[in-house]
C-alpha cells in the first residue's frame, strides 16, 4: 500500500497526450523503461486528480490506483485500473453517486481507458475474499487523491484480512493454470512476454506473495531478508528490465496493447532495441534468443523464490524430510514433493552427483521439482561441467541410465534443460537452445521441439497414456531397447541451424555420442539411420501414393527390416506431433499407419502383388456387406464398373460403405451424396457418385469453400461407364457440434451438395482468403511443377504455397477452365503451408504441348494472388 507522489502540477487531456508523445520519443532514444513507466503513471495521476476535482469529489471519497497502475509501472497501452473508495454512510454514498458517474464518464471522454470499480471498504474486503484477482489488484493499491483517512482505513482492513498462506497457495495454483494455458513452455515461437512461463507475470507473482507475507515490496527487500542471493538479485533486476523494455517497445510498435511477440513484430522490435542483423544471425533471431534465455532464467528464479517464501510461510512442513532409498542416494532427501541435497557444496565436491540428481529425480515418483538449493548449487558448479566432466565414464553411464528409466524421463530432461545441465553435457544441444525455426509448421524453438518429441516417445511407453496412441503403445511395448528411440528423439534435429543437411550433420553427432557411451554396433547403426532418415516416412506418406505397390516396395527396401520400420514409424509420429497442435491430425495418423502396415506386409514376405491385394480387399469387403444382409450377386453390376486401382486405394470398410449405398443405383441420373462421421475419428467422410463432368471437382471444392470446410484428402475415381466416384475427408469449424448433432450436419451436407451438383450454374468466382499473419511474415514462394508419367497417361502436378481459404477451389477452377480432369488428389497441409499433388488426365495435355506452360503460368498467378 502506498501514497502517490503526484506533483502539484495539473494537466488536461491535451497536455497528457503531448507529454506522452515526448515521453515515447525519449524512450525510443534511451530505452530507459523504468523512467517511461513512472512518467506515464505520474502524468495519468495528474489528469485523474484534475478530473476528480472538476467533478467536485475532493475529500468526500478516495481515488486509488490498483493493479499495474497501482505499482506505478504503466506501459504505453496498459489498462488504467482505478478504485473509487466510498465512505460507509449510505446517505453519503447516494449523494456522491452522480459525481462518481460524472467522473468515470469524464475519464473516458478525455481518452483514458480506465477499468473502474466503486466500492466501500467492507465491499473491497468481501470481494477480495471471494476473488483472488481482486485481492491481487488491491494488494497494489496506491492513493492518488481524495480522503486520506478512508484510504488508511482500507489499507488497515485489507492487511488484517490478508492470509499470506492462502494467498500464496492461490497464486501458485493460478500460476500452474496459466503456464498450462501456454503449453508449460517459454519456448513457443510467438510467446506472450507478460503471461507465458518466464514472462513478466512470473516476476510479479514473486512480488505479490512476498508483499502479502510482509517480506518486502522489492527484490532488494528480499535480498536483505536473505531470500535472494546477490547474484539472483542482479538476474531478477536485469531480466525484469529486459522484459519491461521489450513490452514497452511492443506496445509502441503495435500502437495498442500488444504482449504477444508476433512474427511480424520481431524484426522491428529488434531494431527498436538496437539489435542489428549480422552475418551469422538475423536481428529477429538475436532478439528472440535473448528473450528465451531471459525467460529461462525467470522461470528458474520464480521456482527458487517461491520455494524460499513457501519455506518461511510453512516452516513446520518444510522441516519434514525423508531420505531417498537406494545405493548412492545418501546425499539426497525429499521435502514436501521437492528433491533436495544435504550439502549445498555437493556438486563442487562431487561433480558426478550432478547427473545423479536427475536420475534420482526420475526414480522418485513423489518429487515434482528440484529445490532452490539444488538450482543454486547447479549454477555455482557450472564451471565444473567441462570437457573432463563430460568424458567421465561415471557421468556417461549415469546419462544412459537416465534415458533407460521407466518413469520421469521427460520431466528430468525438461529440468536438465532449464538448469542448463543438458546443454553443458551435450554441447551440440546448447547451440540450439532458444534457436528459432523459420517455417510455418513448427511453433517451438528447436530445443523445445526436441524435448516435445522426446516426451511424445516416452508417452508411448507409459501405461496411463496408452489411450492416446494405442497402436504406438503396442508397438513400443514389444520393441527391443525402447530407450534407443529416446536417444533418436534427442538427436534428430540437434544439428539444425548449422548450414547443410541437418539430418546428415546430426548423424555424425549421433555416431560420436554412441561411440563415447559404448553403444554396440547394431544399436549405433539403428540410431545413425534414424537420425539420417527421420523425415523419410512422413514425406512418403504425405506426398506419394501409398496405395501404389511400387511406392510401398521402394519404401520397404529403404527400411530393410521390421525393427527399422517400427523405430522410424514411432519416431515419425512423435516428431509430427511435436511440431505444432495444428499439424497433427487423425488423417496424417492414418496415412502413417497405413504405410507402416503395407510396408510390414512387404517385409514379412507375404504376397504383395496387385492380384493378391485385390483379392484380399474384395473378400474383406464382401464379409462386411454380408453383415448388412447384402448378398454377393447384388453388387456385381457395380463392381464390374470399378477397376483394380479403386479396390487397391480404398479400405475394405470404405468399399463396403460405398457399395452399400450405390449397389442399386449404378446407372442413376441423379447425383448421390453420402456422408458419415469419418472412421479416423475426426471430421466427415463424404462420397459423391455422379455422371462425370469436367468441372465436377471444382464444383465440389466450391461447396466446401463456401462452408469453410478443409479438405484433408480427396480420392477421385472414374468408373468404366463414365461415372465419378469421389471420396473426401473434410474438417472445419462448422463440423463442431454446438447444441445440434452431427446427424443434422450430415443431412445438411448431403442435401446441399446434391443441390449444388444438380444445378448447372456457372462456377462462382473464388473468394481467396487473406494470408495469415504467419504466412505474411514467412512468405512461401509458390511453386508449380508438372511432369508426365512414364506411360504418358497422366501428369503429376505438384503445388506448394501458403495456405489460405479457397486455395484448392482456385486451383480446381483453373483446371476446369482448360478441361483438364483430375484423376487423384493428395491434399497435404503442414501448418500454414500446403503441398498438394494432383494426378491429371493427360488427354488434353498430351494434345496441346503449350497447355502445360499456360496451366503452370495461370496456377502460379492464382497461388500468388
Amino acid at each position: 500500500m502506498g501514497q502517490s507522489q503526484t506533483a502539484n502540477k495539473i494537466i488536461d487531456a491535451a497536455g497528457l497526450r503531448a507529454a506522452r508523445v515526448l515521453a515515447y520519443a525519449e524512450f525510443k532514444k534511451t530505452q530507459a523503461v523504468g523512467k517511461l513507466t513512472k512518467q506515464l503513471s505520474k502524468l495519468t495521476d495528474q489528469l485523474l486528480a484534475q478530473l476528480w476535482i472538476d467533478c467536485g469529489l475532493n475529500n468526500e471519497a478516495t481515488l486509488v490506483a490498483v493493479g499495474g497502475y497501482g505499482r506505478g509501472t504503466l506501459f504505453p497501452y496498459s489498462d488504467i485500473d482505478i478504485l473509487v473508495l466510498l465512505p460507509a454512510d449510505e446517505k453519503l454514498v447516494q449523494s456522491l453517486s452522480k459525481k462518481v458517474e460524472q467522473f468515470v464518464a469524464s475519464c473516458w471522454d478525455t481518452g483514458l481507458e480506465i477499468g473502474s470499480s466503486v466500492r466501500t471498504v467492507s465491499e473491497c474486503i468481501s470481494e477480495s475474499e471471494q476473488d483472488i484477482t481482486v485481492r491481487t489488484s488491491l494488494l497494489e493499491a496506491r492513493l492518488i487523491c481524495g480522503k486520506k483517512q478512508l484510504f488508511r482505513e482500507f489499507a488497515s482492513a485489507f492487511e488484517s484480512a490478508m492470509d499470506p498462506k492462502s494467498f500464496f497457495q492461490a497464486k501458485q495454483a493460478e500460476q500452474i493454470q496459466r503456464h498450462y494455458k501456454y503449453q508449460d513452455t517459454p519456448y513457443s515461437l510467438e510467446p506472450n512476454c507478460k503471461e507465458s512461463p518466464g514472462g513478466l507475470r512470473d516476476l510479479q507473482v514473486i512480488s505479490w506473495v512476498s508483499k502479502a507475507a510482509l517480506l518486502g515490496d522489492t527484490f532488494k527487500d528480499l535480498n536483505e531478508a536473505g531470500l535472494v542471493t546477490q547474484r539472483e538479485l542482479t538476474e531478477l533486476n536485469r531480466n525484469q528490465r529486459f522484459l519491461e523494455t521489450l513490452r514497452a517497445n511492443l506496445h509502441l510498435l503495435a500502437g495498442r496493447r500488444q504482449d504477444v511477440i508476433a512474427f511480424d513484430l520481431q524484426a522491428p522490435l529488434a531494431k527498436a532495441m538496437g539489435i542489428e542483423t549480422d552475418s551469422s544471425r538475423q536481428a529477429s533471431e538475436a532478439i528472440m534468443r535473448r528473450y528465451y534465455w531471459a525467460a529461462k532464467a525467470v522461470t528458474q528464479l520464480n521456482d527458487v523464490l517461491l520455494q524460499n517464501i513457501e519455506a518461511l510461510l510453512f516452516p513446520q512442513e518444510s522441516k519434514t524430510t525423508h531420505p531417498i532409498p537406494g545405493d548412492g542416494n545418501e546425499y539426497f532427501i525429499e521435502r514436501q514433493g521437492v528433491l533436495d541435497i544435504t550439502d549445498p557444496q555437493l556438486f563442487q565436491k562431487h561433480p558426478e552427483q550432478i547427473l545423479r540428481t536427475f536420475l534420482v529425480f526420475a526414480q522418485t515418483a513423489n518429487v515434482k521439482s528440484l529445490s532452490a538449493t539444488i538450482f543454486r548449487a547447479l549454477y555455482n558448479a557450472r564451471q565444473k561441467m567441462d570437457a573432463k566432466w563430460r568424458a567421465n565414464p561415471i557421468n556417461r553411464a549415469l546419462f544412459i541410465e537416465i534415458l533407460k528409466q521407466p518413469e520421469g524421463v521427460s520431466r528430468a530432461f525438461q529440468l536438465m534443460n532449464r538448469s542448463s545441465v543438458l546443454g553443458r553435457y551435450l554441447p551440440a544441444f546448447r547451440k540450439i537452445v532458444g534457436q528459432m525455426q523459420h517455417d510455418l509448421f513448427h511453433v517451438y524453438t528447436v530445443d523445445q521441439h526436441i524435448l516435445m518429441v522426446l516426451r511424445n516417445v516416452r508417452r508411448f511407453m507409459v501405461v496411463e497414456h496408452t489411450h492416446e496412441f494405442p497402436f504406438c503403445s503396442s508397438l513400443i511395448a514389444h520393441f527391443e531397447k525402447p530407450w534407443l528411440l529416446v536417444i533418436a528423439a534427442l538427436f534428430h534435429d540437434i544439428a539444425k541451424g548449422r548450414g547443410g543437411d541437418h539430418s546428415q550433420l546430426g548423424k555424425a553427432d549421433m555416431r560420436k555420442f554412441a561411440k563415447e557411451h559404448g553403444l554396440d554396433k547394431k544399436d549405433t547403426e539403428l540410431l545413425e539411420w534414424l537420425v539420417a532418415e527421420h523425415l523419410n516416412m512422413s514425406q512418403v506418406a504425405q506426398k506419394q501414393d501409398i496405395t501404389d505397390p511400387d511406392v510401398v516396395r521402394a519404401f520397404a527396401k529403404k527400411m530393410g527390416d521390421e525393427r527399422h520400420l517400427t523405430a522410424l514409424y514411432l519416431l515419425t509420429v512423435a516428431d509430427v506431433r511435436g511440431t505444432s497442435p495444428k499439424v497433427w491430425n487423425a488423417w496424417k495418423g492414418k496415412l502413417l499407419e497405413d504405410l507402416y502396415r503395407a510396408t510390414l506386409r512387404v517385409l514379412g514376405g507375404a504376397k504383395t502383388d496387385a492380384s493378391s491385394e485385390l483379392a484380399q480387399h474384395q473378400e474383406e469387403s464382401r464379409a462386411k456387406l454380408r453383415l448388412y444382409g447384402i448378398n454377393d450377386e447384388s453388387y456385381e453390376d457395380l463392381w464390374k464398373q470399378l477397376d483394380v486401382a479403386f479396390f487397391l486405394r480404398q479400405d475394405s470398410s470404405d468399399i463396403a460403405w460405398l457399395t452399400r449405398h450405390l449397389y442399386n443405383k449404378v446407372n442413376t441420373d441423379q447425383p448421390i451424396v453420402r456422408a458419415r462421421l469419418s472412421p479416423i475419428g475426426e471430421g466427415l467422410q463424404i462420397a459423391v457418385y455422379v455422371k462425370d463432368q469436367e468441372d465436377l471437382f471444382a464444383r465440389i471444392c466450391a461447396y466446401f469453400e463456401k462452408h469453410g470446410f478443409s479438405i484433408w484428402d480427396a480420392r477421385i475415381h472414374t468408373t468404366r461407364h463414365g461415372y465419378a466416384l469421389d471420396t473426401f475427408q473434410i474438417s472445419g469449424s462448422n463440423l463442431v457440434d454446438e447444441g445440434g448433432s452431427y446427424r443434422d450436419i450430415i443431412q445438411l451436407v448431403e442435401f446441399e451438395l446434391t443441390q449444388a451438383l444438380t444445378n448447372a450454374d456457372p462456377l462462382p468466382n473464388p473468394s481467396m482468403g487473406r494470408l495469415s499473419r504467419q504466412s505474411r511474415t514467412f512468405p512461401i514462394q509458390p511453386r508449380v511443377h508438372m511432369v508426365p508419367d512414364e506411360r504418358g497417361r497422366y501428369y503429376t502436378l505438384a503445388l506448394s504455397a501458403s495456405d489460405r481459404t479457397g486455395l484448392l477451389y482456385t486451383i480446381s477452377r483453373v483446371l476446369a477452365k482448360h478441361q483438364v480432369s483430375i484423376h487423384t488428389a493428395r491434399i497435404n497441409t503442414l501448418g500454414e503451408r500446403v503441398e498438394d499433388i494432383l494426378l491429371l488426365d493427360a488427354a488434353n495435355l498430351g494434345k496441346n504441348p503449350k497447355l502445360q506452360i499456360q496451366l503452370e503460368t495461370e496456377l502460379l498467378e492464382a497461388l500468388g494472388a
